[in-house]
């Protein structure tokens, strides 16, 4: 039995009374007068154990354990209130792309960087409410092609490569000598890609809804197989494709995101978005499908979702990630999934999970993708006070 256990079995029974070893590492309890007390619950647990009285070598354990479940429930679960930037900027990252930026929050808080979903989709206002504004110096960025970054739309010299550069200028330009990275769905991948490439300039990683960009997870969502689930959804996506190019999906959008007839790319750019935007959520949310009506929105988001899916990521190998988590397990990092998401399927989050133990791992029991789901924003808050308390504490 681990300590921490052993201390967890004892609270319900005995006073916040210090405990004395005589080895830290090699403890054995027993009580006095050979009185064995019997502990009721899941496994009828029976516990011999005393205690001694070296006062020298004491140690409070059922005050440390009850400091730890204080702690655990003080953390604050709910969203902030909305803030403004309180500066906002463009990055010239290249010959041809420019970067939208914003900062938000504490301008000498510990900074964070918010590595939106897609790739393609853009921030919005809300995602600054996950980090409490007075310890946390918000960025949020829209990458190549996205939300306010320019050229719009384009994938000439988009890569995953191409975005983790972009996010090492930005750091360089904003002055930043290291910072929490946060990332959910395809932000998920970059966050993962980049911490790899640059584990010394990471302080800790919040991840959500796991997307490591494998060929199985691409062949679930856009061959077919969530359509098992989803197959009122499925139906607009699947019939804009004739039947004599249904053998893959991806390819067949590819070509009409791509065509020369800005109304072709339209088409198949709607019908691509509203396939994930009606799958995001648990619960079929209004708002979130209706994005898929924004013919600026779509574009972007279909067209260069579908260029890194075409591409595989730009990965090496298929396994590519998982191959080199090695890099950042030292690295504090809490991982939150959504039991019932469509879109990233948990699979790959108890891949990553068996892959890093040592990072927290939170499954969402009632909640699908999206991250504004309340069960899943109640998670990521937390994981960000987690992360906050042990920055304090350094």
């Amino acid at each position: 039995m681990s300590l921490g256990l052993l201390q967890n079995t004892l609270l319900p029974h005995f006073s916040a009374t210090p405990l004395s070893i005589s080895q830290s590492h090699n403890l054995l309890f027993t009580f006095p007068h050979n009185k064995n007390p019997t502990f009721t619950g899941r496994g009828s647990l029976i516990l011999r154990a005393q205690i001694s009285c070296n006062k020298s070598e004491s140690i409070p354990l059922i005050k440390e354990s009850m400091d730890l479940k204080k702690e655990v429930q003080e953390l604050n679960r709910n969203l902030y209130e909305h803030i403004e930037p309180y500066a906002t900027g463009f990055l010239e990252v290249s010959d041809l792309h420019t970067i939208y930026w914003e900062q938000s929050g504490n301008p000498s808080g510990h900074p964070v960087v918010f590595l939106h979903g897609g790739p393609g989709g853009g921030t919005s206002p809300s995602n600054r409410r996950f980090f409490d504004p007075e310890f946390y110096r918000i960025i949020l960025f829209d990458q190549r092609g996205a939300g306010k970054s320019t050229p719009h739309a384009c994938l000439e010299d988009n890569t995953t490569w191409d975005l983790i550069k972009d996010i090492e200028k930005l750091r360089e330009h904003l002055q930043i000598p290291e910072w929490q990275v946060f990332g959910g769905s395809w932000g998920s991948t970059l966050a993962l890609a980049y911490s790899q490439s640059h584990p010394e300039k990471v302080t800790g990683i919040v991840l959500r809804g796991i997307f490591l960009l494998r060929k199985k997870e691409i062949d679930w969502f856009y061959e077919g197989g969530a359509a098992a689930i989803y197959p009122d959804a499925w139906e607009p996506f699947r019939d804009l494709i004739p039947e004599n190019e249904r053998d893959c999906f991806v390819n067949a959008y590819h070509k009409r995101l791509n065509s020369p007839d800005i109304n072709t790319q339209y088409a198949a750019a709607r019908a691509w978005t509203k396939w994930e935007m009606m799958t995001a959520h648990l619960l079929p949310n209004e708002e979130t499908i209706k994005r898929g009506d924004n013919d600026a929105f779509s574009l972007a988001f279909a067209r260069i979702e579908n260029h890194y899916f075409v591409n595989k990521g730009f990965f090496s190998t298929d396994s590519y990630l998982l191959d080199n988590i090695h890099k950042i397990k030292h690295i504090n990092t809490v991982i939150v999934q959504g039991r019932y998401d469509c879109c990233c399927p948990m699979m790959s989050a108890w891949d990553l999970h068996k892959a890093w133990p040592e990072a927290e791992f939170k499954v969402v029991s009632d909640a699908g993708h999206s991250a504004n789901e309340p069960g899943i924003a109640a998670e990521l808050v937390a994981a960000n006070e987690k992360l906050k308390n042990i920055i304090k504490t350094r």
